[in-house]
């Protein structure tokens, strides 16, 4: 099987590389339009700030590319939030796949920090991306920005509010955690996701 990660100007991809090969796959790193298009399995995975990574994926059309996969895709934390139409942050229309609008936590209380950092429990998990999933299992987040629940949640999370720790649509995956730090929990999402 071959497995195409989404080379990108958003960082921390050499983890989610090391992750696949801990489960045996040997992953190739590309921003080649005819490799993500040959691929198995695609994976957009990411941390960093969305009007700099949209325009980096707009210069190299990748944006377009990525919205006309038809193979499984998994979105990974800024990943999750790219594949959405617009993002408060920047004030950034995104790839579009999903027609919901990233949002900002504004949180009312003092001891709610921004960044959301840290272990924080799934809860009303479906999909066969979370075969084997318990509601309650803990998964490592950190992020500003989040998705509102919507029709294509699949497993929500919550702090100051609930929102959508995954999304699912067609082909489409994402996960707001990274996976890839979520020890067995996140192993099994994406052995999952390899079996899909």
């Amino acid at each position: 099987m071959e497995v195409a990660i989404v080379k990108y100007n958003a960082g921390n991809v050499y983890s989610v590389v090391n992750a696949m090969k801990r489960l045996g796959c040997s992953p190739v790193l590309t921003d080649d339009a005819e490799t993500l298009k040959r691929a198995d399995k695609v994976i957009f995975p990411g941390q960093g700030e969305a009007r700099g990574a949209m325009e980096y994926l707009r210069e190299r059309n990748l944006d377009q590319l990525i919205r006309e996969l038809q193979q499984p895709v998994l979105g990974i934390c800024i990943g999750q939030q790219l594949l959405c139409k617009h993002s408060e942050e920047g004030d950034t229309d995104c790839i579009g796949v999903f027609d919901v609008d990233v949002r900002r936590f504004r949180p009312t209380r003092h001891e709610d920090k921004v960044p959301a950092m840290g272990w924080n429990a799934l809860t009303d998990v479906s999909s066969p991306l979370y075969k084997g999933i318990s509601d309650g299992e803990y998964v490592y987040f950190v992020h500003s920005f989040y998705v509102p629940v919507c029709d294509w949640t699949i497993a929500k999370a919550d702090y100051t509010l609930p929102y959508s720790a995954s999304l699912h649509k067609d082909n489409f995956y994402t996960c707001q955690f990274h996976p890839e730090k979520s020890g067995s929990v996140g192993e099994k999402i994406l052995s999952n996701f390899l079996s899909i």
